[in-house]
C-alpha cells in the first residue's frame, strides 16, 4: 500500500485507528479455547467486528512466535484474512547487520506479505536499508517510545545537542522518505510530537499509547497531525480486552466506535 492509498482509506473511514492485536492465549475469552485454533478465531472475531472503523492492524509478533509453530500458522491465517484495503503492520522490532536484515525483510514482506514492519535504527543505516528496497512496503522505526525505560537512552543529550532520538530522526530520515518510511512516537510523549514534527513534516508516525497505557488522542492530534492526517494512532488492550465473556467481539467494536467518531471530530 502505497501513501496516497494509505491517505485515502483515512479519509474515506474517517479514521486514523490502528487496532493492535495483540493476542494472548491466557486473555482471550475461555469459550474460544475449543475451537482448533483459539487465537486466529479470536482475531477472526475481532477483525470482523472492526474492520469498517480502523485502517490497520498492528500484530505483535511476539504473542505468536512464543507459542511456537501453533502461533506461526495463527498469525499466517491472520494476515491473510486482513482485508486488502486495510495496512498491515507487523510489530517485530527488528533490526541488525545487512544480510540478517534482508531475510528478515523477506519474512515480513514476501513470506507473510505485511504492508509494514518495525525496526530498530540503533545499528545504524545498512540494519535499515536492506528493508527499504521492497516497492510499497513501510519500514517503521522505533524514535521515542511509550515505556518508562524510554528515559534510559532516548532523551540523552547526543552530538548537536540534540536528545537521541531526535539526532535517529534526524540522520535516519535521509535513508528514505516520507513514502517508504514511518515512525514510533509513543502517546504518552505527545507533547514531543511539536519537535518531531520540525524534523519529519510529512512523515506518518505510528501512535501507540492511546487507552490503557493513559495517552491522549486529543494531545497527539493537537501536537502531530499534519495536511494529510499523518498519524496512525493504535490501539491494542483497551478494544480486544474491553470483555472477557462471549460479547467479547461486540465490546471490542463498541471500543473501536468511540475512538473512532473521537477521530472523526478531530480530522481536519
Amino acid at each position: 500500500m502505497n501513501k496516497q492509498e494509505l491517505i485515502n482509506q483515512i479519509y474515506k473511514k474517517k479514521s486514523f485507528l490502528c487496532v493492535g492485536l495483540d493476542s494472548d492465549l491466557s486473555k482471550i475469552p475461555d469459550h474460544l479455547l475449543t475451537f482448533e485454533d483459539p487465537i486466529f478465531e479470536f482475531n477472526k472475531q475481532i477483525i470482523d467486528a472492526t474492520k469498517d472503523l480502523c485502517i490497520a492492524y498492528k500484530i505483535n509478533i511476539a504473542f505468536y512466535e512464543s507459542n511456537g509453530l501453533k502461533g506461526w500458522n495463527s498469525l499466517m491465517k491472520t494476515i491473510e484474512y486482513i482485508p486488502e484495503n486495510i495496512f498491515t503492520i507487523a510489530d517485530a522490532k527488528r533490526g541488525d547487520i545487512g544480510n540478517t536484515s534482508e531475510m528478515y525483510a523477506r519474512t515480513f514482506f514476501e513470506s507473510m506479505n505485511f504492508n509494514s514492519v518495525t525496526v530498530s535504527p540503533y545499528m545504524g543505516s545498512d540494519s535499515v536499508e536492506p528493508f527499504l528496497k521492497f516497492k510499497n512496503k513501510w519500514v517503521i522505526l522505533l524514535a521515542l517510545t511509550s515505556n518508562k525505560g524510554s528515559l534510559d537512552f532516548q532523551t540523552l543529550i547526543g552530538k548537536n545537542n540534540n536528545e537521541l532520538y531526535k539526532e535517529v530522526i534526524s540522520v535516519s530520515s535521509k535513508w528514505g522518505d516520507d513514502q517508504n518510511m514511518m515512525y514510533v512516537v509513543g502517546a504518552t510523549q505527545a507533547i514531543s510530537l511539536l519537535e518531531i514534527r520540525k524534523l519529519i513534516p510529512n512523515h506518518f508516525i505510528l501512535v501507540p499509547g492511546v487507552g490503557t497505557q493513559g495517552g491522549s488522542l486529543s494531545d497527539v492530534v493537537k501536537y502531530g497531525i499534519n495536511s494529510d492526517c499523518g498519524l496512525l494512532v493504535n490501539s491494542s488492550r483497551s478494544i480486544i480486552y474491553s470483555s472477557s465473556g462471549l460479547d467479547f467481539a461486540k465490546s471490542a467494536r463498541l471500543s473501536a466506535l468511540k475512538i473512532k467518531l473521537e477521530m472523526e471530530g478531530l480530522l481536519i
